[in-house]
Order: structure tokens, then C-alpha cells, then sequence
């Protein structure tokens, strides 16, 4: 599959998550084996620019794969300024956000709220589209609600306005996350149009990527909160659609050596106060998947300096190699 000039090396691109998908996570991800990684979403709002989280968000170089940055907003062309810094920041791709079902974006209209208003849609994507010359993707979700569901008219609309690409959330905006996706829409918005469509919501294993790539017909998945401290499942989602072979899953030693370069990424990236914070909740999610990983995650939140976070993770390391040791002997 080709977006613009790049070829996406696979089917398995991960989700925008605001809060999640920062630059040290997208890196993690692509060394996975995702065909792309999507930034967490960047507000084009002129007064929210110079914040400290927004200049983080505008961190573009140097980084792992393709640089797909989502921006959102709910003017044209403050989301047409928006996406050209972003470009001239080092963006190749701009992602366009009309899926986040948060309350506090959709209040400002912005995010799947924009779904409601298909002419506003239309204006903001023909805006972005001509304001770059870089391939421009779209996320939405199914409509706003199960009663408003539009999702194929937005994609014909995306179409015609030059977007490249479009992901879609198997929900609508009412549902949040809740329930289960539902991937008949999508497989109705792949019928619609002939740009590369992705699917996503709910996919947590390769089987079920499997399964709703040959429902939906969709070009590739798009993985989310499944991948929060499991970069292994798009590795594994990934070798089954190339190969169609299970994976050994991580042994402890390897899902902490993964924790260990993870959490001193963030260091490095964040600085020591923001970086331990920032990492605690990843290393809370890896935790999910240790014997223990409780504790664990216990003592990585009161930590207040990296010392502490690293000596945490080798006193377990060391105690579960001491354990393995005696089992053996």
C-alpha cells in the first residue's frame, strides 16, 4: 500500500492517542513492525502553540518510519496554518482528526463533533489538502451516533477533497469506547471509495486482525489501547497477516528490556521531573503483563527521580532471574 511517495511496509499502523503515541512510543512501535505510527493530536489553536505539551507534540525529527502528524481544530484555516508549520516542522504526513469522542473536544466542536456538520468537513479538508503538498489522511468514526451514522458520506466528501487515506473507528461518537466496534460501516465505507481504507476499534489479536481485514475488505488495521504496554501485538498482528504464524510470546526478561529502553527514552525526551511522570503510566501498562507487575507498578508511582524507576525495574530483574535460578537448580 502507497500513501503519496511512501510505501507502507505492512498492515498494522498505530492508532493516534493523545497522551500515548508520543515520539518515544511511535519509535517503539515502528521497530515492532508498524507500517506507520500517528502522532498524538496537535491543536491548531494559535493560543495553545508555545504550551509546554504542544512543544512536545511538535517534535517531528529525527524519528523512526513516516512522520504522520495529527492536527485538530475546528477552523479551516487555522487547521490549514496548522498543518503547513507542521510540514515546514517536518511532517510528511498530516492527519486530520473527526474521530476523538473526548468531552472536552467535542464541546469546541472539533474531533467527531465535526461529523455533524458536513459542509464544515468539507471546507476544513479542501483547506488542508491545498495548503500542503504532502499526503493528508483523515480519522473519523462511524457518525455521532447510532442514529446519525454518516460515515460513508464524510468518506465520499474525504475523497473529493484529495484526502489519501481514512481511517475508521468502528464506533460512533455517542458510544465513546464502550461496547463492542461494529465493522459493517467500515466495510460499507470501503465499498464507497477507492482511497486505502483502515479499520480499527477493538482489534487485540492477529486472528481478529484477520477477521475484520476480510469482513471489511479494509487495506490494513489500525491497532490503539491494545498496544499500550504490548508493542508485541503489532509484531504479532503483523508477521500472521505477512506470514500466518503465531509468535512465541515475550519471556519476562524480554518485556523488561523493552521497559528498561522505553522508560529511558521518555527520560531522555521529557527531562527527569516530566519524563518519570510521563512514565509511569506506560510502565503500569507493561506491568499488566509480568507476575507481580502490581507491585511493580506500585513502586514505579512513587517514584519521584529516574534512579528510582530504573532501580525498581533491576531489583525485580534481579529477583525474578534469582527465583528462575533456584527453580532450575
Amino acid at each position: 500500500m502507497h500513501l503519496g511517495p511512501y510505501k507502507l511496509n505492512g498492515q498494522v499502523i498505530l492508532a493516534p492517542m493523545a497522551g500515548v503515541t508520543d515520539r518515544p512510543f511511535r519509535k517503539l512501535a515502528v521497530e515492532f513492525g508498524a507500517a506507520m505510527a500517528v502522532s498524538e493530536m496537535l491543536s491548531v489553536n494559535p493560543a495553545l502553540k508555545n504550551t509546554r505539551k504542544s512543544l512536545w507534540r511538535q517534535q517531528h525529527t529525527p524519528e523512526a518510519g513516516i512522520r504522520s502528524v495529527q492536527i485538530v481544530g475546528t477552523d479551516a484555516e487555522q487547521m490549514a496554518a496548522g498543518a503547513k508549520m507542521n510540514v515546514a516542522q517536518g511532517a510528511q504526513v498530516i492527519d486530520i482528526n473527526m474521530g476523538c469522542p473526548a468531552k472536552k473536544v467535542c464541546r469546541q466542536a472539533a474531533g467527531s463533533a465535526l461529523m455533524r456538520n458536513e459542509k464544515k468537513v468539507a471546507d476544513i479538508l479542501h483547506a488542508v489538502v491545498e495548503a500542503v503538498d504532502v499526503p493528508v489522511t483523515l480519522k473519523i468514526r462511524t457518525g455521532w451516533s447510532i442514529e446519525e451514522r454518516n460515515a460513508v458520506t464524510i468518506a465520499q466528501i474525504a475523497e473529493s477533497a484529495g484526502i489519501q487515506m481514512l481511517a475508521v473507528h468502528g464506533r460512533t461518537r455517542a458510544c465513546a469506547f464502550r461496547g463492542e466496534a461494529e465493522y459493517e460501516t467500515i466495510a460499507r465505507v470501503k465499498q464507497s471509495v477507492t482511497i486505502p481504507v483502515i479499520a480499527n476499534g477493538d482489534i487485540d489479536n492477529p486472528h481478529k486482525a484477520r477477521a475484520v481485514l476480510e469482513y471489511t475488505q479494509a487495506d490494513a488495521v489500525m491497532i490503539g489501547r491494545a498496544a499500550q504496554g504490548n508493542p508485541w501485538l503489532i509484531r504479532d498482528i503483523h508477521q500472521y497477516l505477512m506470514h500466518g504464524k503465531p509468535q512465541i510470546p515475550p519471556s519476562v526478561i524480554q518485556i523488561t528490556d523493552v521497559m528498561r529502553r522505553h522508560m529511558d527514552d521518555m527520560h531522555r525526551f521529557y527531562g527527569e521531573f516530566a519524563g518519570v511522570r510521563i512514565a509511569r503510566k506506560h510502565l503500569g501498562w507493561y506491568c499488566k503483563h509480568l507476575p507481580d507487575g502490581e507491585k511493580l507498578k506500585t513502586l514505579f508511582n512513587t517514584a519521584k527521580e529516574k534512579s528510582e524507576q530504573r532501580g525498581w525495574l533491576t531489583q525485580y530483574v534481579n529477583r525474578y532471574n534469582a527465583r528462575q535460578t533456584g527453580l532450575a537448580a
